[in-house]
């Protein structure tokens, strides 16, 4: 059976000065340019980025066994690229998973028995990212997440949120964002049904995307492949389907 490949991680070539010759300026944030975020934010959140090579590496790394933004353990990420990935494991797993080969079904169905997790799934998502947010009115404003006018769903993100409020004062829709390193913030949306069709989620997720940039991170999207309103969301905000795709682990509640 053929194998999935293991690391190293490739580096960025270095110059003459030992930098990496994607130059990067530092600031109080970090790497400064939005792709410098990007690798920074997946080589902190995977453990190893960019990918040495076409196909999907598979690595061990310590961040799967440390809790991630909301305090619980996510055992199992990964970004693949039409060039190559990277798929995070526990570490002492990584043979057992390289072992399943490159067939992606093989993969899915696979992994959690590898690492040991057999109730879990192994499901995967479209991953967009933004460097230039489009231009479009702000829709709402940032509250702290223990506002108690923030809508249940919102209360888990770790940080403020940003909300779009009817003319009398209720919850219209909103934004939070998971974030994964100070690299990198997650936005995931969401619209009160009777608020839908309004354009209010592409803008709230423009605005937050302008404000994750201005705080010197990258902004990233997920969606289901076969969530065609959050596709829409994400081109129209500014987050192009640039062929990336995510993979995480998720435990069935006993």
């Amino acid at each position: 059976m053929e194998r999935l490949p293991a690391g190293p991680c490739s580096r960025p070539p270095t110059g003459r000065d030992g930098r990496h010759s994607r130059a990067r300026s530092l600031g109080s944030h970090g790497v400064s340019d939005v792709a410098g975020r990007l690798e920074a934010h997946l080589r902190s959140w995977l453990g190893c980025w960019p990918p040495p090579g076409p196909g999907l590496h598979v690595v061990g790394a310590r961040q799967r066994e440390r809790p991630g933004w909301d305090g619980r353990l996510h055992r199992v990420i990964g970004v693949a690229t039409p060039d190559g990935g990277v798929l995070s494991v526990p570490p002492g797993t990584e043979a057992a998973v390289r072992e399943l080969g490159p067939d992606l079904n093989a993969l899915l169905e696979g992994v959690p028995d590898a690492i040991g997790r057999p109730r879990a799934v192994l499901g995967q998502a479209a991953f967009r990212w933004s460097e230039r947010p489009t231009d479009l009115p702000d829709a709402g404003e940032w509250v702290a997440v223990d506002d108690p006018r923030v809508p249940e769903w919102l209360r888990p993100f770790n940080g403020d949120v940003l909300i779009a409020w009817t003319e009398d004062g209720r919850y219209a829709a909103g934004v939070g964002r998971k974030q994964h390193d100070r690299h990198g913030h997650e936005l995931s949306v969401g619209t009160n049904e009777h608020e839908r069709g309004r354009g209010l989620a592409r803008r709230l997720v423009a605005q937050a995307a302008r404000r994750v940039l201005a705080d010197g991170a990258v902004p990233t999207y997920l969606h289901a492949f076969d969530n065609e309103a959050s596709a829409r969301v994400a081109d129209a905000a500014g987050f192009p389907d640039r062929g990336w795709h995510v993979f995480e682990l998720f435990e069935k509640a006993d």
